[in-house]
């Protein structure tokens, strides 16, 4: 399989867990890690679900591979390094510096994430000014995108019944 046919094949897979985020009620933004052609490790949103809100699908995939990492012993540095996030969503600003720290080799995102994107949306983690987060990783996006937007609509058409009183859609009954 090419490099394109592959991303794709990969995408395809994290836009899995996107659409569970969506059925269990979370921002529908799913990963996976890649590492040698074999997934590694899954995420999804699970903010709601756990009422933690660090529990990003990328920062829940990660703690996935070091799980692996220690029943396989291996480096998880080494592992990381030469892995790739595919993720339905530009990882936010808290991601993406999370994803630096562990010195994670490539990100391949669909949409843009124009409110807290940490790959250059918003901030630009890759940053020099930045460097003590880690080493640079090669970002791709765009892969999806349109689909990755179908999806995030699919859920902010509807109400977030996790979201305070004060922050809630209100909801006009006669439109």
């Amino acid at each position: 399989m090419d490099d394109d046919k592959q991303s794709v094949f990969w995408m395809e897979r994290s836009f899995e867990f996107a659409e569970d985020a969506l059925r269990n009620k979370e921002v529908p933004v799913g990963c996976i890690i890649v590492y040698n052609n074999q997934l590694l490790a899954t995420g999804r949103n699970e903010v709601n679900e756990t009422k933690n809100a660090t529990r990003h699908a990328e920062i829940v995939a990660i703690d996935q591979v070091f799980l692996w990492c220690n029943s396989q012993n291996r480096d998880p540095n080494d592992v990381l390094r030469a892995s790739t996030l595919y993720v339905t969503v530009e990882p936010c600003i808290m991601c993406t510096g999370a994803l630096r720290t562990v010195g994670l080799g490539r990100v391949v995102y669909g949409c843009s994430n124009d409110r807290f994107g940490g790959c250059g949306s918003v901030l630009d983690v890759h940053s020099d000014d930045l460097d003590q987060l880690g080493p640079k990783f090669e970002c791709t996006s765009g892969l999806m995108a349109d689909r990755a937007v179908e999806i995030l609509k699919q859920f902010y058409q509807g109400e977030n019944t996790n979201a305070p009183d004060c922050k809630r859609k209100i909801k006009d009954k006669n439109v």
